[in-house]
């Protein structure tokens, strides 16, 4: 059980890595000046590197933790409660993801902005989500084996035939639709790549979870992943390079003189490697639920950066505004403020939903004393069905 409750606190400080690495770089990528943007300033060339393996880490993690949590259920198939769980967690996330890119104003003026049906973060994580449960569906009768290896032959395909579809531009299928799958129209991140690292994260579970009980896994485990980290960001495109001359492929040479797919999954595996190593120093209560509670840090920092709704945010005031001192000290107090905030909210949630549900009492007790017998007695029946079908899905 102790060990259980160490990897889970891992996985934790992994996520939490990757959401307070997301707070950082949205806050300076939207507000630092632009003449500091460039490969000419060495420290914003090394930020920019950095920052480019946060979204790696996060699709991996969250391929990793949900694959972690749904071979590790006794019950298969439909059975397995992880199914049901990720499936109400993905569309909660898709949902979010169109929600925050909603304009009132636009609204108000009876429409939909287009902005509206870009795809990002979120929707991907979503659409990741379920695809990962409909490949356990089709393969967990033949074993976990299957499934895991097959984990990682579509992870692979995915990232070796981006050359050929990326900045595809889809006309056959409706823009809402084809979003999903290329950028041409707008959107910020595309379901591929960016699915595969949630395959490879969810390959690195099933593999965690078999040696689990061996005492030299996370001995063994740093081993392999700082190798293979390495063996990807270094030699990777040379190997690419070499089996073109000796294929004559043109995918090979395309993948390896734009190999940020394999290098970036380098990345992710020392970045995994290196929050083993420490697993023991960062089993922390704070850390924990900040990791567990990335959707609404996520929402929250939306709002606050973006304005998202009525455009409201620190974007419409510094803009491409900010020195790099105005901008580290800025992201600084941007990641504690929106820490803190989502951590005190849950700290007083019960207290908040109480005082929320007694201010829908009093509201509504004022709404039945002008609305017609008739308008409230339709409203009880129709709120008697909505329970009764909660409890029998329950």
């Amino acid at each position: 059980m102790v060990k259980t409750k160490n990897r889970l606190h891992f996985l934790d400080a992994l996520r939490a890595f990757a959401i307070l690495m997301m707070l950082q770089g949205h806050f300076v990528h939207a507000l630092l000046a632009k003449e500091y943007h460039g490969s000419d300033h060495i420290i914003y060339t090394l930020w920019e590197y950095c920052r480019g393996v946060t979204a790696p880490v996060f699709f991996t993690i969250t391929g990793f933790i949900f694959i972690f949590l749904l071979v590790k259920q006794q019950d298969v198939g439909f059975k397995n409660p992880r199914v049901s769980i990720g499936i109400r967690r993905a569309l909660k996330v898709i949902l979010w993801g169109y929600l925050l890119r909603l304009s009132m104003f636009s609204i108000f003026n009876g429409t939909l902005n287009p902005s509206f049906f870009y795809i990002d973060v979120l929707q991907c994580i979503g659409l990741s989500l379920l695809l990962l449960i409909g490949i356990y569906l089709m393969y967990y009768r033949l074993g976990v084996n299957w499934f895991q290896y097959t984990l990682l032959v579509i992870g692979i395909v995915v990232f070796f035939l981006e050359p050929i579809y990326d900045n595809q531009p889809l006309e056959f299928l409706i823009q809402p639709i084809s979003n999903y799958f290329t950028k041409a129209n707008g959107s910020i991140f595309t379901i591929f790549p960016w699915f595969g690292y949630a395959c490879f994260g969810g390959f690195l579970a099933i593999a965690f979870t078999k040696y689990e009980a061996d005492k030299r896994v996370y001995s063994i485990g740093v081993l392999l992943l700082l190798v293979f980290g390495l063996v990807l960001i270094f030699y990777s495109s040379p190997f690419f390079e070499f089996m073109h001359q000796v294929t004559r492929l043109q995918v090979f040479r395309s993948v390896g003189s734009n190999n940020y797919l394999f290098m970036r999954l380098g990345d992710v595996f020392i970045v995994f490697s290196v929050f083993i190593l420490i697993r023991k120093y960062i089993v922390n209560k704070t850390i924990s639920k900040i990791g567990s509670k990335t959707l609404s840090v996520y929402i929250i920092h939306f709002f606050v950066l973006y304005g998202s709704w009525f455009g409201l945010g620190l974007t419409a005031i510094f803009y491409h505004a900010l020195t790099p001192i105005q901008s580290f000290i800025g992201a600084l107090l941007f990641v504690f403020g929106i820490c803190t905030l989502v951590l005190n909210y849950y700290k007083y949630e019960e207290e908040l939903k109480l005082r929320l549900q007694r201010l829908f009492v009093s509201i509504n007790k004022r709404i039945d004393r002008i609305l017609p017998d008739y308008v409230i007695s339709a409203r009880k029946t129709v709120m008697r069905r909505y329970r009764k079908l909660l409890y029998i899905r329950k």
